[in-house]
């Protein structure tokens, strides 16, 4: 809740609550011009929002008290139908902005200044998705940038097709979004890019996620030397905007198709959970689970989605907004919960990608069958000890290079995305129970020092951040060996 959203609805209900006291010190002239001032402060300073409606219907009541006083003594019944409906708008007015703030993104810790400008990519294989045997496949992608300028347009929080699929997924009005426009990412559009070479990472979204509600944890990365192209795929996030003022949105009769007769390939691997098979006799079990269910599928799509963007790098390190910029000898990707998974597999099919990493994504396919043969990293939440663990299985082999395992203790899945800032209530957000700006710090830091080590060389031993973090597990392993 902002601060004068605060000093509006506290001094409405005082005056409410203590007007006949107030009557007998101020003028009715005094109480009206103070509420006038305090709501007109509000409004210029934090604008309107809907969440405030029952702040304004107090302040309102507030206003017609002052106007019409009266010293006559109300009955029982409508003194006690009063209150009970201040205590009901009072309760809304603080809850509602509070459910929904106008929130702060955690600062970027680097030294660069965060610049971003959208890009569309068109490719020639089929789209797979649509029904026209014709479409292409073609995708938004949003370039995070390091810079030492100042912007001066500020990078809007979540564009158009996003909040409106958000708002199409949980049942809401797309116009109950507008509120984010009030949030500062400090992160600007089409300013200049850094006079550097930066190593490129390439990120995946959720499923059927904001693929630009990753702000806290990109620009963070950013702010200390890579480039990021974040993919927006197609029809399997809330929503795209493209450059002809085009929005799609997430497909959810193709989601329907895909996933129709699918979960009794799953059944028996819950079921192998369930029980109490050794690891060894429920290895197969998952085994097969993760090499058939319908995910498999989606994850090599997207890491095509990903490997596509890398055959774009050479042109666009050739001539543009990026000439000379990207470091090509130095690619990584990375993703989180659906988009984790593809991260992995683009590990095992282009030999250009030098390390990955998967954030608390289940890595469905081949991978169960094989061994990286790079750097990977797997930063997961802190499941409960009943949820199925199926990455135990699908990174058995872990690396022949090295293998970061690691675990932010009391976090959510959520926890790695800006929902808990845009939500803080956990019940709603499903964050754990850590605090979202100090899970967002560790992650970050993992993140960062992972591809530090790996894509810039830098002298960092890993296993230090288990030390500096109480809140977080990590392990490493070299080969077959825990170090």
């Amino acid at each position: 809740m902002q601060h004068l959203e605060l000093v509006l609805i506290i001094t409405s209900t005082g005056y409410i609550i203590f007007n006949q006291f107030i009557h007998q010190k101020l003028n009715k002239t005094y109480v009206i011009g103070l509420l006038v001032f305090i709501l007109s402060l509000h409004l210029v300073f934090n604008g309107p929002r809907w969440q405030m409606i029952p702040g304004y219907l107090l302040w309102l009541i507030a206003l017609i008290t002052a106007i019409v006083r009266s010293d006559r003594k109300p009955s029982i019944i409508l003194k006690v139908s009063k209150i009970i409906g201040i205590l009901l708008l009072l309760t809304l007015s603080v809850s509602l902005p509070s459910a929904l703030p106008v929130f702060e993104i955690p600062e970027a810790s680097g030294p660069y200044t965060v610049g971003t400008m959208n890009m569309l990519l068109e490719l020639e294989r089929e789209e797979v998705i649509t029904a026209d045997t014709e479409d292409t496949r073609n995708f938004m992608i949003k370039v995070w940038y390091p810079s030492k300028e100042k912007g001066v347009e500020m990078d809007p929080y979540v564009d158009l097709a996003g909040r409106n699929g958000f708002a199409q997924k949980y049942g809401l009005l797309p116009s109950m979004l507008n509120y984010l426009d009030k949030v500062e990412t400090n992160v600007f559009r089409n300013i200049q890019v850094a006079d550097e070479t930066f190593p490129v990472l390439i990120f995946s979204h959720g499923y059927n996620s904001k693929a630009n509600g990753y702000y806290a944890l990109l620009k963070e990365l950013v702010s200390h030397g890579y480039i990021i192209f974040a993919i927006n795929h197609t029809y399997e996030s809330t929503g795209s905007t493209f450059p002809d003022g085009r929005l799609t949105y997430f497909d959810y009769e193709y989601a329907k198709q895909i996933q129709t007769n699918t979960w009794s390939i799953m059944e028996p691997v819950i079921e192998a959970f369930k029980s109490d098979l050794s690891f060894e006799d429920r290895h197969p079990i998952v085994q097969k689970g993760l090499n058939t269910y319908f995910v498999r599928d989606m994850v090599e799509r997207w890491a095509q989605d990903m490997v596509d963007v890398v055959n774009k790098l050479d042109d666009w390190n050739n001539s543009g907004f990026l000439k000379g910029k990207l470091d090509l000898s130095n690619v990584g990707t990375f993703g989180h919960s659906r988009g984790g998974g593809p991260a992995g597999e683009t590990l095992l099919i282009d030999n250009r990608i030098k390390a990955a990493a998967n954030i608390d994504g289940v890595q469905w396919g081949r991978i169960v069958d094989t061994i990286f043969q790079k750097p990977f990293l797997f930063l997961s939440a802190d499941w409960p000890e009943e949820h199925e663990d199926l990455n135990q299985h699908a990174y058995i082999n872990k690396s022949t290079s090295i293998f970061y395992e690691g675990t932010v203790l009391q976090s959510g899945h959520s926890n790695f995305m800006d929902i808990p800032f845009m939500i803080p209530i956990r019940t709603l957000s499903q964050a754990g129970n850590i605090d979202p700006y100090l899970s967002m710090e560790i992650t970050t830091k993992v993140v960062t020092s992972f591809f530090d080590k790996h894509l810039k060389q830098k002298d960092i031993d890993l296993n230090d951040l288990g030390a500096e973090y109480d809140m977080l597990e990590l392990n490493v392993f070299k080969g077959d060996s825990l170090k």
